[in-house]
């Protein structure tokens, strides 16, 4: 609607007067260009005298204003905008007015109405605010509200909304007999509690935090732990996290006091940003890249505003400048990128506790501590580093080769009683007693030279079983796990290799620390073979070695027979450390990538005193448990050393310039930052005196109910975004959310509460003339569900949906040549089973660079950025695929499936039961004969074409009904599931 003044009336400098400067003046007289002396984003300079002596604003003299003149001129090289510029869009005669009325007005400057304090404005005379703010403007504009919606439309749009599935036609009928005056919120309330509640409005939330399953970029590898981070933000909806708290512990959960588990994984919100992992690439400009999205993601989620605009130069036409941004980027500029253990679930933990007793309570501590351990690895790398490096470069310059001899055994002991003999050439043979657990005990004598690696020969003879080298019937063995002790001190084993394997039964086992896996020679039974360890660190000369070789195969027959030992005194490049983490050494720091370096990382770890007491102290906890139900979750976490920000010239990070500290926007009121964290950033989001936050969040909802939010540029409240329709109505709700301590589940209730929201949506000629866009909210709209509820509502319908909430991703089925798009074929689309085949669209696996084609068709985003407002199209290909598309032909399958098993037994009555399965009501009489034409001319197509008729109904068969009759209604089913009251919210 038009938010021009009326004659008579003041300019709005705010509302008339910044949107034209906007469009016409700032890109060339804005904060980085003052082109003539004059700029226009203040008073202060815009009073200013220009380069040519005048003054482009001349308070109460728009006859002496420069500005006036000149867009008032015409002289082509005088014109302002210029010809050039006016041609995109000209300055209008009604814009030349408004300028020089605010002019001769005084040309007063106002604070953008976004930036305003959110101040409670009181109710109009009607029951519910929302409709006293809304059929106040309506009577206005001498319009009148719509009637409220039939019973059934309203429980379809209650579920819809708050659910994202269809009721069931039980569900439709209490509501419609329930004649109390607290049927309507009784009703509502159910919804407000239901699992699903945080599914449906989870994914919303998903959207802005830009969730994927994978990491982008080419090679788009995937994350297996996304979906705890999903699971989190269903949990915290549903438990109705009161928003602020909900920010906070997104944002910097990990700087609160003693923060737990969940509110650490919280934190993965920050790290559904793109991770780079192709080989050359300079990781710091990744990072920076990261911190970059953090802070736009910000600026759209929270504070509507385009900040990412300001990444690169002074925004153009929002007062956020350069440096600006730069001191919000600071704030993530010391966040690092870590991997963290978190229980699966809060429940899995809660029933571990319960299982276990109270001793499960010092794992989480001991869990924390490991971590924080582990934080402090990557900072020590510029001290640690150099020493190894100057080890590596001495042994390729010596071109170091290991040079294996044999140790002397002194004595051999057998944990489970086996008998030994040491022969002449110092080779082992085992005899006697064998059991299914045994250990090997070897004490090893000094030698003169200190032990780089060690061999340990499995040899062949004669008096084994097939000549061994182990004592099974067929000659093998399976050596476990192999662990080395000198001078009271565990040695770090790495890089097992052999000679020889079993193709299930791998040297690398034998470190692992599994008892059940192991070394085996099958294939190379009767000869010998060699099995080579590697040690991080060498064994000084004149130490006693001890040996343990652990063989835990659960046979007591399979135990090593002959062997001996060797080892090489000689340090080479593999004896240093694992070729992994060479080769990451070989890269240039700067390049070295974040996924990949990892394994250099895990490998500090390993030698980090500090970890491998926090490690010891964790397993001696957790040995005398239960494996506790952990997983690896991806999260951030705040540097001990902190980085130093700069101003980034053009936002390249390779040209740094003034150094910059943590800081929020000047337009907005400070919040007192004690240490700059990210806590301190949360904090100012959801401080009250922030009047953006509330604001824009309250809009976000309101657009979820109503399909365009009261602000339609949902992510812009600057100067370049529209005004909201109902300024009074927003802000009321903003301070209302406020009031009701962030509730979520409060404000949605109150809206949905209103007549507004319950008003039937259909158009009205009088209303539609003067109100198009239905923006004074004279009737509710339609809305087309978005792409993961298309497949949703066919399966409830149908009854194949799993109601299962949470857990990992999953695959429905999807053409095998979609996956097939992913980088080098590296990924691949096995279709899940059983019920993880019919979960919920929110739960598919998300893969960036190939996703699930039926999502992407109907306009899911491609979760590279924040999504605060999805587009809706309309295209040929979405009917084709709700028509012919895999997943939504299963639906048609089960549901003629469902009416036909069910105890209907007349045409009318089935049909009857499918259409209320599918939109609630009961069918008019012409719908019914539609449906039955249809149905009848089906009968008579598949009663012809057998082979067709079984194809159709595949696996859906019905006892003792033909397949002709299934495939018929079939075809019947797909109709019903194709129809527009289907798939749109009323």
């Amino acid at each position: 609607m038009s938010a021009l003044p009326l004659a008579g009336a003041s300019v709005d400098y705010a509302r008339d007067i910044q949107p034209i400067f906007a469009e016409h003046c700032l890109e060339c007289h804005g904060p980085d260009d003052s082109k003539g002396g004059l700029t226009l984003t203040s008073r202060e300079q815009a009073l200013k005298a220009l380069e040519s002596g005048a003054h482009g604003i001349v308070p109460g003299k728009p006859e002496q204003s420069e500005v006036v003149a000149r867009v008032t001129s015409d002289d082509p090289d005088e014109q302002m905008p210029p010809p050039k510029h006016r041609a995109k869009k000209p300055i209008t005669q009604r814009e030349t007015e408004l300028l020089r009325q605010w002019i001769a007005e005084g040309a007063k400057y106002e604070l953008h109405w976004a930036y305003k304090p959110v101040v409670k404005p009181a109710v109009p005379k009607f029951d519910h605010p929302v409709d006293s703010f809304v059929r106040t403007r309506l009577a206005a504009e001498g319009l009148k509200p719509s009637p409220e919606a039939d019973r059934i439309t309203l429980i379809r749009r209650v579920h819809y909304d708050l659910l994202g599935l269809p009721p069931t036609p039980e569900e439709v009928d209490s509501f419609v007999a329930d004649k109390s005056p607290a049927a309507y919120e009784s009703m509502l309330d159910q919804a407000l509690a239901s699992p699903h509640f945080g599914e449906r409005w989870g994914r919303h939330w998903l959207d802005m935090a830009r969730y994927a399953d994978s990491d982008g970029y080419e090679k788009d590898r995937p994350r297996p732990d996304a979906w705890r981070y999903r699971d989190w933000v269903i949990r915290a909806i549903n438990n109705d996290l009161p928003f602020d708290q909900f920010t906070i512990e997104q944002l910097a959960g990990d700087l609160l006091p003693n923060p737990t588990p969940e509110q650490i994984v919280a934190t993965a919100f920050n790290r559904q940003t793109l991770t780079n992992t192709e080989g050359g690439t300079d990781q710091e400009q990744f990072r920076i890249e990261a911190c970059m999205d953090r802070t736009e993601t910000v600026g759209a989620v929270w504070l509507g505003l385009t900040v990412g605009c300001a990444r690169c130069h002074t925004h153009k036409y929002d007062q956020i400048t350069h440096r600006e941004y730069f001191q919000l980027f600071a704030y993530f500029n010391n966040g690092d990128e870590v991997v963290r253990q978190a229980p699966v679930s809060p429940e899995e933990w809660s029933r571990y506790e319960k299982a276990n007793g109270a001793s499960t309570r010092k794992l989480i501590p001991l869990q924390k501590a490991l971590d924080e351990a582990r934080t402090h690895v990557p900072e020590t790398l510029p001290q640690w580093e150099p020493a190894i490096q100057t080890r590596l470069k001495q042994a390729r310059e010596n071109q170091a080769i290991a040079a294996f001899a044999p140790v002397k055994i002194t004595t051999v002991k057998s944990k489970a009683g086996s008998t030994f003999k040491i022969l002449d050439d110092g080779s082992v043979l085992a005899s006697g007693k064998q059991a299914n657990s045994d250990r090997y005990t070897l004490e090893i004598q000094a030698t003169d030279q200190p032990v780089y690696a060690i061999q340990i020969q499995a040899l062949a003879h004669d008096t084994l079983p097939g000549k061994g080298p182990g004592r099974s019937p067929s000659g093998n063995f399976v050596l476990s796990e192999v662990s080395l002790s000198s001078a009271g001190k565990v040695w770090l084993l790495h890089s097992p290799s052999a000679d020889f394997e079993q193709s299930s039964f791998k040297a690398t086992a034998t470190i692992d620390g599994k008892p059940d896996t192991g070394w085996a020679v099958k294939g190379k039974l009767g000869k010998s073979s060699t099995l080579t360890i590697q040690l991080a660190e060498p064994i000084p000369p004149k130490h006693k070695i001890t040996l343990h070789l652990d063989q835990n195969y659960g046979r007591n027959d399979h135990n090593l027979g002959c062997f001996r030992v060797l080892a090489s005194s000689v340090e080479t490049e593999d004896s240093i450390a694992p070729a992994a983490v060479v080769k990451i050494l070989d890269e240039e720091p700067r390049r070295r990538n974040p996924v990949v370096i990892q394994a250099l990382y895990d490998w500090m770890e390993k030698t980090d005193p500090r970890v491998i007491a926090a490690a010891s102290a964790l397993k001696a906890a957790q040995d005398k448990l239960p494996a506790p139900p952990l997983m690896d979750v991806r999260v951030l976490a705040q540097r001990k050393d902190s980085r130093q920000t700069h101003i980034l010239y053009r936002g390249d990070f390779l040209q740094p310039t003034n150094k910059v500290v943590p800081a929020t926007l000047d337009v907005l009121p400070k919040k007192k930052a004690a240490n700059g964290t990210r806590l301190d950033l949360a904090k100012w989001l959801v401080s009250r005196d922030n009047p953006l936050t509330s604001r824009v969040t309250v809009n976000h909802i309101w657009g979820k109910l109503f399909g365009e939010g009261l602000v339609k540029t949902s992510a812009d409240f600057g100067v370049r975004g529209d005004r909201p329709t109902h300024p009074e109505l927003l802000d009321w709700l903003a301070a209302d959310f406020m009031d009701q301590k962030w509730s979520r589940k409060t404000l949605i209730k109150n809206i949905m509460m209103s007549d507004t929201y319950r008003q039937q949506s259909r158009d009205r000629e009088e209303a539609s003339a003067k109100d198009p866009k239905n923006e004074l909210l004279w009737k509710q709209n339609r809305l087309r569900v978005e792409a993961e509820i298309m497949r949703d509502l066919g399966l409830a319908t149908s009854g194949l949906l799993a109601p299962k909430v949470g857990g990992p991703s999953v695959f429905p089925p999807m053409p095998a040549d979609v996956a097939a798009l992913s980088y080098a074929n590296n990924f691949k689309w096995t279709t899940s089973p059983g019920e993880d085949r019919y979960r919920r669209g929110l739960y598919t696996f998300f893969k960036r660079t190939s996703p699930y084609p039926d999502l992407t068709t109907f306009d899911c985003p491609d979760s590279n950025v924040a999504n605060v407002k999805r587009t809706v199209s309309n295209t040929p290909l979405q009917a084709l695929t709700t028509l012919n598309a895999q997943p939504y032909n299963e639906s048609a399958q089960a549901l003629a499936r469902r009416v036909l098993q069910e105890e209907y037994t007349t045409d009318a009555e089935r049909l009857t039961r499918a259409f209320r399965l599918c939109v609630s009501r009961i069918p008019a009489p012409h719908e019914l004969n539609a449906l039955s034409e249809l149905l009848k001319e089906a009968r008579y197509h598949y009663q012809s074409s057998a082979e067709e008729a079984k194809t159709s109904v595949g696996a859906y068969t019905v006892k003792d009904i033909p397949d002709s009759e299934t495939a018929a209604w079939i075809a019947t089913t797909r109709i019903l599931l194709n129809m527009d009251e289907f798939i749109t919210r009323e």
